[in-house]
């Protein structure tokens, strides 16, 4: 079974490997074949650790890259 820090390691390393990529919670649950409340779950740790930012929209990008979207408040 995938450990949580294996799950927040591939998350980090497919927003590393793609810079400007954008993903809702659906499509990342999609991509990394998970659960979407698991999804969610690791999307907010990575927002918390200031990994990643939420745009207004409700997408996900790799904090410091520049989105179509100013992020939202957190």
């Amino acid at each position: 079974m995938i450990t949580a820090a294996e799950l927040l390691n591939r998350a980090k390393q497919e927003y590393l490997e793609m810079p400007g990529l954008v993903l809702t919670t659906g499509q990342a649950s999609r991509l990394w074949g998970l659960d979407p409340g698991v999804c969610e779950a690791l999307l907010a740790r990575l927002v918390r650790e200031d990994f990643l930012s939420q745009t207004r929209g409700g997408a996900y990008l790799r904090r410091g890259t520049i989105a179509a979207e100013r992020p939202a408040d957190r």
